[in-house]
């Protein structure tokens, strides 16, 4: 990291970053360009490992990608403001990035994963197994691998 005066090195501020995030960028490996797609995502952090999850449809341009590379990237952040300083004008924020495998999950941990998806949005009444869109939902999870954490913060 070029600007280590801005890296945030504490595990438990890199996660709490991540789970103030609204969306997560996840980056994959496209034919002839990088392909980056906007999520909803959920968060489960177990000691020093952090999964993400994440939902799709059962085809599309991001499921045909991961099925041939699922190695990928996630990038998110919390935009404060752009001010002036006394060097010129900066911009105000907290942002990670994260790279690991996705993998699509399957039979109970579907309901783990949507579950955590609602749960980061404040819905952690709803039951997500009641849902009737939930057979046609593909459900994914990332275990990040590495995840690097930076802001700008007055």
């Amino acid at each position: 990291m070029l600007r280590k005066d801005r890296e945030i090195t504490d595990f438990k501020e890199i996660v709490d970053v991540l789970k103030r995030c609204d969306t997560l960028r996840l980056g994959l490996f496209g034919s002839d360009y990088p392909y980056v797609v906007p999520l909803s995502f959920g968060v489960c952090v177990e000691g020093t490992k952090i999964t993400l999850y994440f939902h799709g449809g059962s085809r599309g341009y991001k499921t045909e990608l991961l099925a041939k590379n699922p190695q990928a990237c996630v990038e998110g952040d919390i935009f404060i403001k752009v001010e002036p300083t006394e060097h010129g004008i900066t911009t105000r924020y907290e942002s990670v990035i994260g790279f690991g495998k996705v993998e699509p999950v399957t039979g109970a941990e579907i309901i783990t994963g949507l579950q955590s998806i609602v749960d980061h949005y404040g819905f952690s009444t709803y039951q997500v197994k009641n849902c009737q869109g939930f057979p046609a939902v593909r459900v994914y999870k990332m275990v990040l691998t590495q995840i690097t954490g930076k802001h700008n913060l007055k």
